[in-house]
């Protein structure tokens, strides 16, 4: 999110009127959230109004309302409860760029009088609902909602449901550990699917659905969430950790007693020299963000020393020696205007939002992805309905849930097809997922132009116009009828000698393209590229994946149970197509790539392993050297024909990072978790020397 400067906010702010009015919409944004969990404005919206009241106040001390909820911790909409905290709950001060930090770095100087000597931690900021909890003798007893910041509701209903924070500990430790509750991806998904089996509307985003279901006592169902310590205080006077203990070191033990802590998130709890440092571990979490399982809206730096807290102090709202620096939003609010269905090459029929145009992590989105009829209907999606989209990186934007508080009067239900979109015939309703009754022939442009890429039969030239000429002229029904096509039909369909003279010559190359980009050129529902590599490497002929049932299916690495007959039963399907080709010449065997020998293995004429054997290998960034040009399917068959696997997202599991330059000098988010992992990262010419037997 931009910074919003004192001169912006106030530009937003013409008077004392337009000041009332935004307590108004600030005062209800937060008694929603606090109260039912389900706010009519998202974080970005809530955070811009939020200065601009701030900024006006500055502007104008002697005007500020009595009752001008900024100066209160949870802008004083949490229900307070009756519960005392043992020492105040806090909220925390939000920055929102490196400046933001340098200034809050500043005012930590002058209050301590000194530069901080005791370093810094940062851990990520958890998308979701502050509580303490109440462990004795090892035994969790309450859980404390934040509320005012000394008094909290009593919410110990949840006990047994959040992950994290257990019920019994393997030490019978006392103490009173604070963090953040909040609803993991997953178990944001299937909370939904819960509420929506009841008939209760499903949660807007996963922070929202996280405060309603900490208070909710009446409900037929419970709900699975999860807990992240950020601190710990000593309860009924006994002592947790030593005096003097830092951030850090509290951190430890709670982990140790056996509760979940930040630093055991993917993002961790580092501990740094100097504010500069923090801002790159800063950049480094923003870089994360996209590939973490839940939700963080920010970073925590805080000072790690616990003497330099105390002399920092407290102000009403917030520690002074402790700071969040707020991210850019990932999920926005804005109007659902429309559902367009379009048809694939396999014949699903996909449902595509169209959006009022909104700003989110930097791009503007004006569509985004709905899953499938079923999930439409469970997230009870309207035209015209305010929703909430969620985009991170390079995520394909999504739809999540629709404001059900902003409904327009009379909006109608998202219409569901009757008839498939593109022609119009029935469609197959048997699973979550439809489908046009003809399956891939309802969506034969697309199949033939997705056969022809450079993936698959890579045939140069023959793109969307061509093929669909072909179409229209009959010449073309599936894809083997490439095969049979004259020179004089391409270039009837082209429009010039010369053009059909040179698809002619790509069609007869494509022939003899190894089984494995026929067999994907076939367009098989479950099989890509690298499916369709394993396929063909494990079977080595089309006869014999013909002949393959469900079972020796199975034996192919990725495809299980629920695939394996889906994949068997298509190819039956398309034994008239896979006969053609044969007939046309089309080459049906998978070239054997022969491994190096080596060793006592090559003396006794043995084949050794390849170079990547049981290995797990990710690429990102644009290849250079021997491997420029190679795109990502490329790339993938390299590995596999090396011995090893290739994966799509850095883990613990994965052994090597293809990794190229990136053309603005910052480490890729697949870098940065490369090195927090201990992944061996390769420059792409370093991978060409350990592949180089298998580039031909």
């Amino acid at each position: 999110m931009k910074t919003l400067s004192a001169d912006e906010a106030l530009s937003v702010m013409s008077g004392r009127t337009a000041y009332e009015a935004a307590l108004g919409r600030l005062r209800e944004a937060s008694r929603a959230y606090y109260g039912d969990g389900d706010s009519p404005m998202d974080d970005a919206s809530y955070d811009l109004l939020r200065l601009s009241v701030l900024a006006w106040e500055q502007a104008h001390p002697d005007e500020v309302a009595q009752d001008s909820p900024t100066g209160l911790v949870a802008d004083g909409a949490a229900p307070a409860g009756d519960v005392a905290h043992t020492t105040q709950l806090l909220s925390l001060d939000n920055v929102f760029d490196p400046a933001g930090l340098t200034a809050w770095g500043a005012s930590l100087r002058r209050r301590l009088g000194q530069e901080p000597v005791g370093g810094f931690t940062v851990e990520p900021k958890m998308d979701g609902a502050a509580v303490a909890a109440r462990y004795r003798a090892g035994r969790l007893e309450r859980i404390i909602t934040r509320g005012n910041g000394t008094h909290g509701e009593d919410v110990s209903h949840v006990i047994g449901t959040i992950e994290g924070l257990p019920e019994t500990l393997p030490v019978p430790a006392t103490f009173e550990v604070r963090g953040e509750v909040l609803f993991t991806q997953q178990q944001f998904e299937t909370a939904n699917e819960v509420r929506a089996a009841h008939g209760a509307p499903v949660f807007a985003n996963p922070r929202n659905g996280t405060a309603g279901t900490l208070r909710a006592k009446d409900r037929p169902y419970r709900l699975a969430m999860t807990f992240w310590a950020y601190g710990a205080v000593e309860l009924d006077g006994v002592a947790f950790v030593p005096a003097g203990a830092t951030h850090a070191e509290v951190l430890a033990a709670v982990a140790e007693a056996g509760v979940q802590t930040t630093a055991g998130t993917p993002a961790g709890l580092h501990v740094v020299a100097t504010l500069a440092e923090a801002q790159q571990k800063v950049d480094e979490m923003a870089a994360l963000r996209p590939g973490l399982p839940f939700g963080i809206d920010g970073v925590v730096i805080k000072a790690n020393d616990a003497a330099e807290q105390a002399a920092a102090g407290f102000g009403s709202r917030f520690p002074h020696w402790a700071i969040a620096f707020k991210l850019p939003a990932v999920e926005r609010q804005t109007v659902l205007k429309d559902v367009v269905w379009e048809v694939g090459r396999t014949g699903v029929l996909a449902p595509t939002a169209i959006l009022e145009p909104v700003d989110i992590d930097g791009s503007t989105v004006t569509r985004a992805t709905l899953h499938n009829p079923a999930d439409i209907r469970r997230r009870d999606l309207h035209l015209g309905d305010t929703v909430t989209v969620y985009k991170a990186g390079d995520i394909i934007p999504r739809v999540q849930a629709a404001v059900i508080a902003r409904r327009p009067a009379g909006a109608p239900e998202v219409p569901l097809p009757t008839a498939c979109p593109n022609c119009g015939g029935e469609i197959n309703k048997e699973q979550e997922r439809w489908r046009c009754a003809k399956g891939s022939a309802c969506a034969l442009p697309a199949l033939i132009e997705y056969a022809a890429g450079r993936d698959m039969l890579d045939i140069d030239g023959l793109g969307k116009t061509y093929v669909r000429a072909l179409i229209e002229a009959g010449a073309v029904t599936d894809v083997a009828d490439l095969f049979t096509l004259t020179e004089e039909q391409l270039t009837a369909a082209s429009g010039s000698a010369k053009r059909g003279a040179k698809l002619a010559e790509q069609i007869a190359a494509a022939k003899s393209r190894p089984l494995s980009r026929v067999f994907c050129a076939l367009g098989v529902l479950g099989t890509g590229r690298s499916m369709s590599r394993r396929i063909a490497a494990h079977f080595g002929t089309m006869d014999a994946i013909r002949q393959a049932d469900a079972e020796a299916m199975q034996e192919v690495e990725g495809i299980g149970g629920e695939k394996a007959p889906v994949i068997v039963e298509r190819v039956a399907a398309l034994a008239p197509v896979i006969e053609k080709l044969a007939g046309a010449g089309v080459n049906m065997t998978e070239p054997q790539q022969p491994q190096q020998p080596s060793g006592p293995q090559a003396a006794a004429g043995e084949t050794a392993p390849g170079p990547l054997a049981d290995a797990t290998v990710v690429v990102t960034g644009k290849m250079s050297g021997p491997l420029e040009g190679l795109g990502r399917s490329e790339m993938n068959a390299v590995i596999e024909k090396a011995g090893g696997r290739a994966g799509s997202s850095v883990s613990s599991r994965t052994t090597y990072l293809v990794c190229a330059a990136s053309p603005s000098g910052k480490p890729s988010s697949k870098a940065l978790k490369a090195a927090e992992l201990g992944v061996t990262v390769l420059t792409p010419e370093a991978f060409a020397e350990l592949v180089t037997d298998y580039l031909t």
